[in-house]
């Protein structure tokens, strides 16, 4: 990791005008290089306000999906040269200020992921969480560790944090555009021989936050299962998946590799695969 690394927040946006700004104005600027925010077609001033406070804005022509808007983030976040990219949601759910704390394993090369755990503080239910939301969240993340081989606290996190190295490796091109984009990064992350770590951090649930209603939540928890089963089979040698073997420089079009990985394809590194 460069001694003084380049570090991007990128924020996947989607009617998010009345808490964009407070989630702005808590980044540490002596920490943070650049934001970019991606708007999936909101309908309130997310645009407006963001384009207000300077950062750079990217508007998709049409919606495109949770998933599908990371994926830009990401992409626009390597071709500027980020070392280290920290998605936050701009909802003002996850504390802005931790930006430090969620990257210093990545700096200090301890890990290539950091994920924003809710669970590891002590307060999780106090915050506001829903029940059944933090009981859907445990068993899907006691799930999650058993077939991963983890001892995650958390694995369904707004606030994460990835090396470049990882970015360049790992095809999130290939994921879903939906919210299990997601529990396939962590998958792939694991299937690419990644290291992850994680820092606590507060919960915040107030009406303006974003949340995955009923319905979604119940889609979102088939696809992270659907997402293990596909893992399994893969490691088990059953049903290869180019989603956890093919490299990001194998799926990307060689017009835009050159702006995509910092010194050309050959730079993305493939990490010995288990099971292959």
């Amino acid at each position: 990791m460069p001694q003084t690394a380049k570090v991007i927040v990128v924020m996947p946006a989607y009617n998010a005008a009345r808490t964009l700004e407070r989630t702005y104005n808590d980044l540490p600027p002596d920490v943070v290089d650049h934001v970019i925010l991606v708007d999936d077609v909101s309908q309130d001033e997310t645009v407006e306000v963001a384009q207000r406070l300077g950062l750079k804005v990217i508007v998709h022509v049409q919606n495109r999906g949770y998933g599908g808007n990371q994926k830009t983030c990401y992409l626009e976040a390597l071709r500027d040269g980020a070392d280290v990219v920290v998605m936050l949601h701009p909802d003002y759910q996850y504390d802005s200020r931790l930006v430090p704390q969620l990257i210093a394993p990545i700096l200090e090369g301890r890990a290539d992921l950091v994920l924003g755990s809710r669970f590891l503080d002590s307060a999780t239910l106090a915050g506001g969480m829903p029940i059944w939301k933090y009981i859907s969240n445990r068993f899907l993340t006691i799930t999650e560790n058993v077939v991963l081989g983890q001892h995650l606290s958390e694995c369904h996190t707004g606030f994460r944090a990835y090396s470049r190295r990882l970015l360049e490796t790992i095809p999130f091109v290939l994921n879903s555009d939906k919210f299990v984009f997601d529990t396939e990064v962590i998958a792939q992350t694991v299937a690419f021989g990644f290291t992850i770590a994680e820092i606590p951090v507060p919960t915040r649930y107030f009406a303006e936050a974003s949340s995955v209603n009923f319905r979604n939540s119940v889609i979102y928890g088939l696809g992270t299962l659907s997402t293990m089963a596909r893992y399994l089979l893969d490691r088990w040698g059953i049903r290869r998946s180019p989603q956890f073997r093919q490299n990001l420089s194998g799926v990307i079009s060689r017009y835009h590799a050159s702006e995509i990985f910092r010194d050309g394809p050959t730079s993305a590194t493939q990490p010995p695969q288990p099971g292959a």
